[in-house]
Order: structure tokens, then C-alpha cells, then sequence
């Protein structure tokens, strides 16, 4: 398998075909797919936090990561998002996943488990959303990519 840089629009579009539970994102800072040949099996969208309160300056997110259900295509890909973002200069990259999902291609990747959030809707009174996610708890997971740091 190997690893290419591809569009926010082609990351999107296989988002929407093959993601369990998410749909596809507004922007993005870079989006890679890895393929087996020339048939793409899986995308990865990084971009800023979503939670306001994390520094965006320093930290990525893998805000989407979808297969086709290859063996080690999760594992790779968060590999590589970790490795780009070590190199753009990022202090720490995280993702979320939610309270029944694993973490196998996390832990394989070397990433570490940093907690749980609460869940939970998006609206407020003064904000009224349609919540188009999961308000599971999810599980936030990292890797510090600064040596000497976490």
C-alpha cells in the first residue's frame, strides 16, 4: 500500500460513500489516501481541532479516517498523518473514536489513549444545531510529536 496527498473533494467523496458514521467536512489542512494499486482503500482529512479551547496552532486532528475495510489501511494512514504533521511542525496530533470502537490502529500507530469526553449535543439554547454525529461519549486519543515532550 502506499500513500498519496489527494483533494479535500476525492477524501470527501469516499467519506461519503464508505463512512459508518460521519459525512463529509467543510475544510481541511491536508488529506491523503492509501492505496492498494491504483484502487484508493482509505482517506484521512487532518485539519484543526474542533474543540475551541485546543491550541490550533500546534495541534492537528484527524478529523475523518475511513477504509473500505483493507487490513492495515487505518494503521498506515495514521501513521502518515503523524509523520506529515511532525514535519509541517505540529507539536501533537489527536483524534476522537467512539466508546465501542477499539483503537487497534491506534495503539499499532503508536498512539496513546488520553481520555474520555462526556458527550453530548453541539446545541444550546442560544445556539439551537441539528446534531449530524454521534453524541456518544468518543474517546480522544494522541501522539506527541515533539521529541523530549508527553
Amino acid at each position: 500500500m502506499t500513500i498519496r496527498p489527494i483533494s479535500l473533494y476525492d477524501a470527501n467523496g469516499f467519506v461519503t460513500k464508505h463512512h459508518r458514521h460521519h459525512q463529509a467536512v467543510v475544510g481541511h489542512r491536508f488529506s491523503i489516501g492509501v492505496f492498494a494499486e491504483d484502487l484508493m482503500v482509505g482517506v484521512a482529512i487532518v485539519g484543526r481541532p474542533v474543540a475551541r479551547m485546543i491550541n490550533q496552532e500546534t495541534v492537528a486532528e484527524v478529523t475523518r479516517l475511513c477504509t473500505d475495510g483493507t487490513p492495515n489501511a487505518c494503521s498506515k494512514l495514521y501513521g502518515a498523518c503523524a509523520r506529515i504533521c511532525r514535519e509541517m511542525g505540529f507539536e501533537k496530533i489527536q483524534t476522537y473514536i467512539l466508546e465501542d470502537e477499539p483503537g487497534a490502529s491506534l495503539k499499532a500507530s503508536g498512539w496513546r489513549f488520553a481520555g474520555m469526553t462526556h458527550g453530548g449535543s453541539w446545541s444550546r439554547n442560544v445556539r439551537a444545531r441539528n446534531d449530524k454525529h454521534p453524541t456518544v461519549p468518543k474517546g480522544r486519543w494522541e501522539l506527541v510529536l515533539k521529541k523530549g515532550e508527553g
